[in-house]
């Protein structure tokens, strides 16, 4: 939600959509994927506070560096 104009946001949107893109991102759309990982709906991997929730195996998913 923002108070700005709808095209303004849009635009902002687009900056850091390519961003992420440049940065290595292979999503089509990487913050909408985002917006989604923490619904109840999706059943294998969640998104908290606390880091990425894999719900098949009830543990948290350690971070691959």
């Amino acid at each position: 939600m923002s108070d700005q104009d709808g095209y303004r946001v849009a635009e902002a949107y687009a900056a850091v959509d390519a961003l992420a893109k440049e940065l290595g991102s292979p999503l089509a759309a990487p913050f909408m994927t985002l917006s989604f990982m923490a619904l109840l709906v999706i059943p294998s991997l969640k998104l908290s506070d606390k880091g990425l929730f894999d719900g098949e195996a009830f543990r948290f998913v350690e971070a691959v560096v």
